[in-house]
């Protein structure tokens, strides 16, 4: 394992084609789940110029109108230019019926232990959870600052700090490490889109941007660019609009930046537009709660649980434990641990993160605000897989 390097990891803003897909099916997924929590829903979109296409199969228990939400969707995020809107964007759909499953019409917190145990999941799947001591969420650096950074650029927009900036945006962010601890901000690229191409040139976007978007981002962090940082601002010129109009999108296509930015393991399922009955989601969803109760309690500075998952079995086949000669203890010890405190199995997740019930609970919708800025490493919401409340079985 090397001790020395430098790596990058990148964001993107709500506005990019790729997480506006995300935003359009975790958001028809929040609709079916405040009708019906028990409800299957698997959606998927795709969004080019002027055209958003929407694939989803359900259970015909809830009555959802796609293209609503869909407008509803890009409106909130800001598309309002003739090239691609909410107003008169063509929506194509192809939906289809799911035949009703009584496997999953399980009331969870009913369940004794013994009826969690005999469902089964019905995908096989290969999940990764990680944590490590880097920031404050327990996410690596590179990820968080890059977040950081998207984030800050849509407060600039929709706070009108700078009227000119359109939804879609991107930023990377390079970090040099020494003995595996980050040591210094090696480089860091923002990417904004702007409305029109006579204003402002790109000495004053680029002015702009350093201002009011990467100084107060490292106004608080313990690591701050230095004399020797490379800053990129929008390097191979201006980006006018941007958005589906210049770039074609689609959902699950940014899982890294979904996850850890690429610094650990991911899945290559996608993780938005799937209700909780999904093991490809919500398993990753408790491999990160696991990673993260390991490397709170302090028995490692760095831990990786991957769960593989075999169709008609509830139990994962496999957990691996990886702190890559972090631990203070064994993997091997961490991985019995985990096996005997926590419950990996479907209906377990569920029943501990209350996955049905939270689009309930949070009116303004709860899935389709993981699909902008990582669905894990969330300081801004109440996440369950995010407690680190058994760091005491440790």
């Amino acid at each position: 394992m090397k001790k020395d390097f430098m790596f990058t990891s990148e964001s993107v803003t709500e506005g990019h084609p790729d997480k506006l897909c995300d935003q359009i099916s975790d958001a028809i997924v929040d609709r079916f789940l405040q009708q019906d929590p028990y409800t299957r829903i698997i959606t998927e979109c795709a969004v080019s110029t002027g055209i958003v296409f929407i694939a989803g199969r359900f259970e015909p228990n809830a009555n959802v109108d796609f293209t609503n939400v869909a407008r509803k969707v890009i409106d909130q995020v800001g598309y309002e230019h003739s090239e691609f809107n909410g107003k008169t964007c063509s929506i194509l759909t192809s939906l289809s019926e799911l035949p009703l499953d009584q496997t999953y019409a399980f009331r969870e917190q009913e369940l004794s232990d013994a009826e969690i145990e005999k469902i089964p999941v019905k995908n096989q799947a290969t999940v990764f959870g990680f944590a490590c001591n880097q920031t404050s969420a327990l996410m690596p650096l590179p990820i968080w600052l890059a977040h950081k950074l998207a984030k800050r650029i849509s407060e600039v927009r929709s706070q009108n700090l700078l009227s000119y900036l359109t939804p879609d945006g991107k930023t990377q962010v390079g970090v040099e490490y020494r003995d595996r601890r980050p040591y210094r901000i090696h480089s860091l690229t923002v990417i904004a889109s702007q409305n029109k191409a006579k204003y402002p040139d790109l000495q004053q976007l680029s002015e702009d941007i350093y201002e009011t978007v990467i100084k107060p981002v490292f106004a608080t962090e313990e690591i701050k660019p230095d004399e020797k940082t490379r800053i990129f601002i929008n390097p191979d010129g201006q980006f006018i609009r941007g958005g589906p109009a210049v770039h074609s999108g689609l959902t699950g296509r940014k899982n890294a930046i979904d996850t850890y930015g690429d610094y650990a393991q991911h899945s290559g399922s996608a993780l938005s537009g799937k209700d909780p009955t999904r093991i490809d989601r919500v398993g990753a969803y408790a491999a990160r709660y696991a990673a993260k109760n390991v490397v709170a309690a302090g028995i490692a500075d760095e831990c990786e649980v991957q769960l593989s998952y075999s169709i008609g079995i509830s139990r994962p086949v496999s957990i691996q434990v990886e702190t890559f000669g972090t631990g203070k203890i064994s993997d091997e010890e961490i991985t019995k641990l985990l096996e005997a405190n926590f419950d990996f199995r479907l209906a377990g997740i569920i029943k501990e993160f209350n996955l049905r019930f939270l689009p309930s609970i949070h009116q303004s919708g709860f899935y389709r605000k993981l699909a902008a800025y990582g669905h894990v490493g969330r300081n801004d919401l109440e996440l369950p897989w995010e407690k680190t409340d058994k760091v005491d079985v440790f």
